[in-house]
């Protein structure tokens, strides 16, 4: 009766030990040196009305919305902002590491953000240049979101200026070379397609040349946005992962100990010991 009672306190210590072991005890610590790397990714969204175009379900500038809420996934660190731009360009998102907050001001875009209309690429440009830190030549990144229509100045210009500030910039072309008509609704509510001064029709094309030029020129690339395959991920998987990144704080953190090892050699330790009694019971 006696040598039960004793096994049967030992396996319920064996138990306890090795529930407590799972519960992995810290206690002591040591002090690690934590190193924060980042990029500086700005995100320049085309926000004219030719982004209203279905060719890209639900149209253009909801599917980019639904991209970017993927993208900011992959970011462990890097500082993402947004520039709306149509005719003129302005910061929506300064750079951040609030991926909530620049997520809400994706989700703010629409084509009345900027009252100017058309499309200019060389003021999303500007616009970056003007956001970035001065002084660092590496670790920024502009990816610009567009059907590529450029309506005004001179973007491989400005994206040579870029080029020498250490910017790489990524063109996503959203849209079709055989074009597609702009749906909108009249002061009525009624639904119709958006007309130009002199009554005609608008079909909005997408223009790959002048974004594959203005990546070029500054060591970037070109992507063509598709209903499965927006670019987005692609560009981070396939660049920005394997970019340099520029060391922006270092801090001193408690790394605790890990001591799971401990409740767990001494549950082995009694089980080895319980099977030694329950042996040698059977050996008497």
């Amino acid at each position: 009766m006696r040598a039960y009672k004793l096994k049967h306190v030992l396996l319920i210590a064996v138990f306890s030990l090795a529930a407590f072991s799972l519960m992995r005890p810290q206690w002591g610590f040591k002090w690690q040196e934590i190193k924060r790397r980042c990029l500086d990714i700005m995100v320049a969204v085309d926000v004219s009305k030719s982004m209203l175009a279905q060719d890209i379900k639900p149209n253009r500038l909801e599917r980019t919305k639904l991209a970017l809420a993927d993208f900011v996934k992959h970011l462990k660190g890097d500082r993402i902002g947004l520039i709306a731009f149509a005719g003129s360009a302005f910061v929506q998102c300064p750079l951040t590491v609030d991926y909530s907050g620049f997520l809400l001001s994706v989700e703010a875009l629409d084509t009345d953000t900027i009252p100017r209309g058309g499309t200019s690429i060389s003021s999303a440009i500007r616009q970056a240049l003007e956001s970035y830190e001065g002084g660092v030549k590496k670790y920024k990144v502009l990816i610009i979101i567009t059907d590529g229509e450029d309506h005004e100045g001179d973007p491989l210009r400005l994206a040579e200026q870029a080029q020498k500030e250490g910017i790489k910039i990524f063109c996503i072309g959203i849209g079709t070379n055989e074009g597609e008509l702009i749906p909108i609704n009249d002061e009525g509510g009624n639904k119709g397609f958006l007309k130009d001064r002199s009554g005609a029709v608008v079909k909005t094309r997408l223009d790959e040349t002048v974004l594959q030029k203005v990546a070029l020129a500054t060591g970037g690339s070109y992507v063509r946005a598709s209903g499965k395959e927006f670019g987005l991920d692609l560009i981070y998987t396939e660049k920005l992962s394997g970019m340099e990144k520029r060391e922006l704080e270092t801090k001193m953190a408690k790394q605790y100990e890990e001591r799971f090892q401990i409740p767990l050699g001494m549950a082995f330790l009694l089980l080895a010991v319980e099977f030694l009694l329950s042996d040698r019971r059977k050996s008497s």
